[in-house]
Order: C-alpha cells, then sequence, then structure tokens
C-alpha cells in the first residue's frame, strides 16, 4: 500500500511572532482558512486514504494534532523526543511501517509547502510509486526554478531514465547544497538544475537498504529500536536512539550518497513558504504592491508586507519595503532585507525568562 509520511516537526521561527512555540508553522493558516497541515492532508484525498496517512512530529505536538485532525488514528501519529533532522525522522517512520507493512511505499511529504495544482502533483506521484512497486530506486521530486534561490538545494538532472505516463524520469547526476547567489545564477540560466523539494518516495525496503548501505551505525540502532515498538519501553527505546543518532539530513545523509536516485520535474508551482518573504510571491497584493492581512489601514505605504493577527489595528503612513506583524502581545517591525536575520534576533531572547514566554 502507499502511505503518505508526512514530516510535521520543526518551529517555523522564519515565521515568528505569528509561528512560536505552542503554535508552529504548520498549525497557521497561512495559504488558505486552513492550517498547513490540513491542506497537505487535503491534497493528497483521493491518492492516499486517511487511513494510510502518518504523520511525523515532536511529542509535545501529538495533542495538537489529535484535536486538529480527530479522524486520524492517533497511532498514525508518530513522535519525536526532540528534533534531530530528517534522516532519522524518516528513518524512524520507516521502521514503524515496516512493523505493520513491508512491503509498503512512502510519499514523504513537508506539512507546511505551497503546491498547485494539485492535479499535477498527484501525476507525478503516481509516475513515482508506479516505479517503487517493484524497483529500488529512491525519488526525489524536482522543482523548475523560476528565481536564483540560494535557500534550497539543487539537482542536476542525469540521463533519462524512463517515461511512466507521460512523466520523464531521470537519474540524478549531483546534489547541490545551498549554493552561493553566483552558482544559483549559474543553475537558473543552464536548465540543467532543479530546486530540490524536500518530497521523496520510495518503498520501505528501500530506503532501510539505503540505510543499511550508507549508515550501517544508524541501521543496527534502528534493528534494536523495533525490538521495543509496540511495548511499555518504546519511548525509552527511542529516546536512547535518537541520543545517539547523527544530526545530519536525509540529502547529505543519504541521497548524496546512494548510488540509485532518481528525479522527475514536477512543473507545478511550489514554494515551501519557508519565510515572511514568502508572502510575496503566493499572496495577491494591493495596486501598491502591499500584503495586508487583518485589521490594516495603509495610506501611502508601498512594497510591505503587514499583517495583523490581533484584534487591534495597524496604521502605516507613507513606510515602504517594511514587515509589521502584530498578534496579541507581539509588534515586530522588520525592514525586508533583514528579515533573513530573524533567528539572530530570537537568540537574543533565549536565556532570558521574561523574553523567553514570547518564543
Amino acid at each position: 500500500m502507499i502511505y503518505s509520511v508526512i514530516m510535521a516537526g520543526g518551529k517555523g521561527e522564519r515565521f515568528w511572532p505569528l509561528s512560536r512555540g505552542g503554535r508552529p508553522k504548520q498549525f497557521l493558516k497561512i495559504t488558505s482558512d486552513k492550517t498547513m497541515l490540513e491542506e497537505t492532508i487535503i491534497r493528497m484525498e483521493g491518492f492516499v486514504p486517511e487511513e494510510q496517512v502518518r504523520i511525523i512530529t515532536g511529542g509535545d505536538m501529538k495533542e495538537k494534532i489529535e484535536e486538529l485532525l480527530p479522524d486520524i488514528d492517533p497511532h498514525h501519529i508518530y513522535t519525536e523526543p526532540f528534533g534531530r533532522n530528517t534522516l532519522l525522522a524518516i528513518a524512524v517512520s520507516a521502521v514503524m511501517l515496516e512493523k505493520e507493512d513491508p512491503d509498503g511505499i512512502m510519499i514523504v511529504l513537508s506539512s507546511d509547502h505551497m503546491i498547485k495544482p494539485r492535479e499535477t502533483l498527484i501525476r507525478n506521484l503516481e509516475a513515482a510509486t508506479k516505479i517503487c512497486e517493484d524497483q529500488d530506486w529512491l525519488i526525489t521530486l524536482g522543482i523548475t526554478p523560476t528565481r536564483p534561490e540560494t535557500g534550497y538545494g539543487y539537482i542536476k538532472v542525469g540521463d533519462l531514465y524512463d517515461s511512466v505516463n507521460g512523466t520523464s524520469v531521470y537519474r540524478v547526476a549531483e546534489f547541490t547544497e545551498k549554493p552561493t547567489r553566483i552558482i544559483a545564477q549559474q543553475y537558473y540560466f543552464d536548465r540543467q538544475h532543479l530546486w530540490n523539494s524536500g518530497m521523496f518516495i520510495w518503498s520501505v525496503k528501500s530506503i532501510l537498504k539505503a540505510i543499511e548501505k550508507i549508515k550501517p551505525g544508524l541501521h543496527a540502532q534502528l534493528e534494536k529500536f523495533k525490538q521495543y515498538i509496540g511495548s511499555e519501553d518504546e519511548e525509552k527505546a527511542k529516546r536512547e536512539l535518537y541520543n545517539d543518532a547523527e544530526d545530519v539530513s536525509i540529502d547529505v545523509g543519504i541521497l548524496e550518497q546512494a548510488n540509485n536516485v532518481l528525479t522527475m520535474k514536477a512543473d507545478m508551482v511550489w514554494d515551501d513558504v519557508g519565510s515572511w518573504l514568502a508572502l510575496d510571491r503566493i499572496e495577491q497584493r494591493d495596486e501598491e504592491n502591499n500584503i495586508l492581512k487583518g485589521n490594516v489601514v495603509n495610506l501611502g505605504s508601498y512594497e510591505s508586507i503587514v499583517y495583523n493577527d490581533s484584534e487591534g489595528l495597524i496604521a502605516t503612513l507613507g513606510v515602504s519595503d517594511l514587515i509589521i506583524v502584530k498578534t496579541n502581545n507581539i509588534v515586530m517591525v522588520a525592514h525586508k532585507t533583514q528579515i533573513n536575520k530573524i533567528k539572530k534576533l530570537l537568540s537574543k531572547f533565549t536565556g532570558d525568562e521574561e523574553l523567553e514566554k514570547y518564543l
């Protein structure tokens, strides 16, 4: 069977102050009137049944997800004692699935992406899952770049492998982590590179086989943990696994070193909605190129994002290139060119009891 494995961890700090410890980005209604986690599940309806949806998240978020998604079996919400990057999250999900369906196929998704149209995504997933049914491939969905982006990883497209239902599938020639501006411009113009979307398709057997080959130490740790799945010692064993495991992404830990990786060009509108600047790309602007959300009155301001999530009012007059966000107890004002330093700003809160309550 085919399973959606939705990664719903992370703090979403780059969307502070709207995204905070008790309400990270995946629980926000940024792109529609649904939370981003709900949007991710809705996007897969008709292709992956609800009972085949799996979510992996922080242990402190499980109850919130159960409240948000009452139709999801609580046993299908996998928890992490703390974040340890995507390789471990995916590996744990794979061994959990192996217990119930060792022949299963995993579609790994992030809980906070914007994707349109849905039909294009499903067409690509249909082609990818068909390949993975009886072949030992690891597949990543690539996105044709629309700008020289330094915040994404890139995939260099290799030789054509196959065409499935009209979808071309290619061997991966090379992975590149977040490049410099000059390299990103080269990739944008050479048309040989795709953005690495962070969406993956493979069988449970294939990903565990790759882990055994490339990360034998982790595989041994997973084998030990598997003995405790479903027992009263499961959480204790999981914590030991997380304490000992390497903090590395699936891309760096496995995909960059594997020789059985394929990609396909998913020609759709995609955004990882990674920061406030993403709203400039995905939201409708007014005649002065502003994005205004909530109770906002503006006169003469332009090229700004003003997001009011409180009962009060924000009034702007003659400002430009600002990001202004107001919640019930926080106001953030930032210049667009400085918003990439938001994590540095939040680091000033750490260790201060009065300030930490705003994280």
